[in-house]
């Protein structure tokens, strides 16, 4: 079976979450996808743990938990006795060499593909957002030269009027 039609890319972005401004795949997710036991997965990395640095994973404190908890509506995450762990994308590639089954090869390569997908579309939203700020400003500057010509014209100051018309003689005394 192919992997493609088995997890998609936008599956697996629905499943990277933001935390502690990192872009991180929880355990759980990871186990899922992998098809194994969240415990077998974390077993395998404390068997490891000098592969996975601060930087490549972590554990999600309580208040982080129930942070992500309350995104979902309805919540499945039953009980717990230990924080989550999130893996960051270096943490997830290097998930690749301590789980080393096909399925866990085959997903990883769609998790790095999620990942530079989401910086695509990062980047293509940070230009758009330049472009948006140019177009704002050069509009404002256009803008503000319609402003100050009808400022000029509305005040100019009114020249004295002359009378048109027929003035009688009691009144040029």
């Amino acid at each position: 079976m192919e992997m493609n039609s088995v997890v998609t890319t936008d599956a697996i972005i629905n499943k990277i979450y933001v935390i502690r401004g990192l872009k991180a795949m929880l355990d759980r997710d990871l186990a899922d996808l992998y098809e194994v036991e969240t415990r077998v997965l974390n077993q395998a990395v404390r068997r490891h743990l000098k592969r996975f640095p601060d930087d490549f994973m972590f554990q999600l404190n309580k208040e982080e938990f129930e942070n992500l908890k309350s995104q979902f509506v309805t919540s499945s995450w039953g009980g717990v006795r230990k924080m989550p762990l999130a893996f960051t994308e270096q943490g997830v590639a290097m998930l690749s060499g301590v789980l080393n089954s096909d399925r866990a090869i085959e997903v990883n390569i769609q998790i790095m593909r999620a990942f530079v997908k989401m910086r695509c579309l990062v980047l293509d939203n940070a230009e758009l957002k330049r472009e948006l700020s140019e177009l704002k400003n050069l509009t404002e500057e256009r803008f503000q030269v319609v402003f100050e010509v009808l400022d000029r014209l509305v005040n100019i100051p009114e020249s004295p009027k002359r009378r048109i018309g027929y003035i009688g003689k009691e009144k040029i005394d």
